[in-house]
């Protein structure tokens, strides 16, 4: 086993800021480097269709697993977010124009996988009105026209800087799953997450089910980024407030010294522990493990979230 190295010069937007030294991971966390025949075939799909993966581009530790059986999480509308967030490894910059062919390859893209589940998300796009909302909205309407069966979950951005109707737009577009992270507790967001607003995105996600309750609402925090138990909880609580069915919680992974530093490496007992918190305050579906990521296991976890919604209605 090894640890996958992410370059620090792939962000020179970060160079002005000092180097946190990045602790030695425990070994509940540590991966296989990727490789064999369906890791190499899902590669080769992903670059003859000119697509980028946020499993790359994130630098995400379950790359190896999840390409090998074939499972790749789409970022579309570039690999240059107009965000500057201090724990993420994509870079900032200012994005290319969009590209109106990418709905129609990355629906070509799933098609040749085969995927029963598929899971798009992009970078933030302030420079564009409508935040990329339409860009969703064709991406998923080009999945469903080549492959009916498939079921999506997109992963969005906050809209926070676009014109309204942004999320109607995308919402309108009838996603199976709308996920948007809040990304971690709101006492770190000036550090961590300085672009965003954190009950911006909550109310964000609490519209999507208000304008149509079927579509599953998602969401996930990192931990081991400095925050305390308790803030975790309020966000538990705020998230049950807002209606939202799915939670995420995985460690803060460091990709280069000149990111966010990693505070402590949460035990997998803790984790357990917010599982179990997070199930007692009415979430349909909790993943809570270190290697938890948004897209980690999708397709499975949205069955047991289906599967749940249903036994939920049963029981009134």
């Amino acid at each position: 086993m090894r640890d996958l190295k992410i370059p620090a010069q792939r962000h020179p937007e970060k160079a002005h800021r000092p180097d946190n030294a990045q602790p030695k991971k425990p070994d509940w966390i540590r991966v296989k480097a990727p490789g064999g025949a369906g890791y190499n075939e899902t590669r080769r799909i992903m670059r003859e269709h000119g697509l980028v993966t946020v499993c790359e581009e994130a630098g995400c530790p379950n790359v190896g697993e999840c390409w090998s059986q074939g499972h790749a999480t789409m970022m579309i509308m570039g690999d240059i977010c107009t965000r500057g967030c201090t724990f993420c490894n994509i870079a900032t910059g200012r994005p290319d124009t969009l590209d109106v062919f990418e709905p129609g390859r990355v629906a070509d893209s799933v098609q040749k996988l085969g995927l029963k589940h598929v899971v798009v998300t992009s970078v933030d796009r302030d420079d564009l009105d409508d935040g990329g909302a339409e860009h969703f909205a064709q991406t998923i309407r080009a999945i469903r026209h080549r492959s009916p069966e498939t079921t999506i979950e997109i992963l969005t951005p906050d809209f926070l800087k676009s014109k309204p109707g942004a999320l109607e737009t995308v919402v309108e577009a009838r996603p199976d799953v709308f996920n948007h992270n809040l990304e971690t507790v709101p006492g770190l967001y000036p550090e961590v997450r300085p672009g965003a607003r954190y009950f911006h995105s909550l109310r964000l996600l609490q519209r999507v089910k208000e304008m149509d309750p079927h579509i599953f609402t998602k969401s996930g925090i990192m931990v081991g980024l400095g925050e305390e138990r308790q803030q975790v909880v309020q966000v538990m609580d705020d998230m049950r407030a807002a209606d939202i069915d799915f939670l995420t919680i995985g460690q803060y992974l460091q990709p280069t010294p000149k990111h966010h530093r990693v505070a402590r490496f949460v035990t997998p007992d803790e984790f357990a522990s917010y599982e179990k918190a997070a199930f007692g305050k009415g979430f349909l579906m909790v993943s809570a493990t270190p290697l938890t990521r948004s897209s980690y296991h999708a397709g499975d976890d949205f069955a047991r979230l289906r599967d749940a919604r249903e036994a939920k209605l049963a029981n009134g």
